[in-house]
């Protein structure tokens, strides 16, 4: 069954009888991240404009991620190869859900699904290493 969240909305706070916008961001990478631990979901799909995470995004030598572990991403995000705003919260959001359930996470592209549903195509995080493409 397909979960999702979505991000924007306008955050407020009560002051009296009175609704006040406050400046804030609700991210929908964690919020998602959040919803899929809470109702168990066997995996996270974090759908993006890109097939795969990258390293070495746009330039010579970038290479595309297949299949990583938690601690391989956080050496990547240590070498800060994850553009904040747009990629690393998506990272950061399935590492959150690998860690918190042992369940696999997927970062790919809306119209890779069916690439991935087919063949796995798209970047799977897992918890540790096991066949590691």
């Amino acid at each position: 069954m397909p979960i999702s969240v979505g991000g924007g909305g306008i955050p407020v706070v009560t002051d009296g009888n009175q609704l006040i916008g406050k400046e804030a961001v609700i991210d929908k990478d964690f919020a998602s991240e959040k919803l899929a631990e809470l109702v168990g979901a066997d995996a996270l799909i974090i759908l993006t404009a890109v097939n795969n995470i990258f390293v070495n995004f746009n330039k010579p030598n970038q290479k595309k991620l297949e299949e990583v572990t938690v601690p391989e991403l956080e050496k990547f995000i240590d070498e800060k190869q994850f553009a904040p705003g747009s990629m690393l919260p998506k990272v950061q959001a399935a590492m959150d859900f690998v860690n918190a359930t042992g369940n696999e996470a997927v970062v790919t592209a809306l119209d890779n699904i069916e690439g991935f549903i087919d063949n796995g195509s798209g970047t799977i995080i897992k918890p540790a290493a096991s066949n590691v493409r």
